[in-house]
């Protein structure tokens, strides 16, 4: 009689593929990731309790058991360097703060632009004063200037005349800016940098003056 082959046994499924192995990948769900650790998150022996009376050392246990009488959470704020500081509050109510907070300086934060002003070398005196009050807006509203001088032509043998009226005309607007980079020649183009001195506060309306005293007699009688 013919005799079987010897085959090896069968090897059992790893982890890699199916069976067992397949089901230890999910055994343990991850937590959903927060920007704050809370609760049992927070592993450390101790933490630093920041309430009304301020700063309190307490043991992580002691801590969770306040925080759970309170119906609140425990939340880390910082990482210290010896334990993480926390505080007793309610997480949502503590992002929704957070986030209120953060819109709010958000609105309030000017973002510095860059506006430009171009002009010829033969620019008139009219247009010239008309550029500087226009530079003069954009600095009181905290923006910067960029003024940009094109020479024409023959116009580029007389760049000297350029820089000079540059410098006119930060001399003009030197109330509300700092000279960030001076007359710098690049091809054709000449151009200068000003820095706003801040953003200044617009005039009130003015209200009509109140009508003298001797006129409102008169109109009386």
């Amino acid at each position: 009689m013919q005799q079987r082959p010897n085959f090896p046994p069968p090897k059992k499924p790893t982890g890699d593929g199916g069976g067992q192995g397949r089901f230890n990948r999910f055994a343990k769900l991850r937590r959903p990731t927060r920007e704050h650790r809370i609760n049992e998150d927070i592993t450390e022996s101790q933490v630093r309790v920041i309430g009304e009376k301020g700063a309190e050392l307490l043991s992580t246990r002691d801590a969770l058991a306040r925080a759970k009488s309170q119906g609140v959470d425990l939340v880390e704020i910082t990482k210290g360097q010896d334990v993480p500081i926390v505080r007793l509050v309610d997480y949502g109510k503590f992002k929704f703060e957070k986030a209120k907070k953060e819109k709010e300086a958000k609105k309030k934060q000017k973002v510095i632009q860059i506006k430009e002003i171009k002009m010829g070398p033969k620019i008139d005196t009219g247009d010239f004063d008309r550029k500087c009050k226009e530079a003069i807006n954009f600095l009181n509203e905290g923006d910067n200037v960029k003024v940009t001088m094109k020479f024409r032509g023959r116009e580029m043998q007389h760049t000297a005349l350029g820089v000079e009226k540059l410098n006119e005309f930060y001399n003009k607007v030197s109330e509300s800016a700092h000279m960030d980079k001076k007359p710098n020649l690049e091809g054709r183009m000449m151009s200068m940098t000003l820095r706003s001195k801040g953003a200044k506060p617009k005039p009130a309306g003015t209200q009509a003056a109140p009508a003298p005293a001797t006129a409102t007699a008169a109109a009386s009688t």
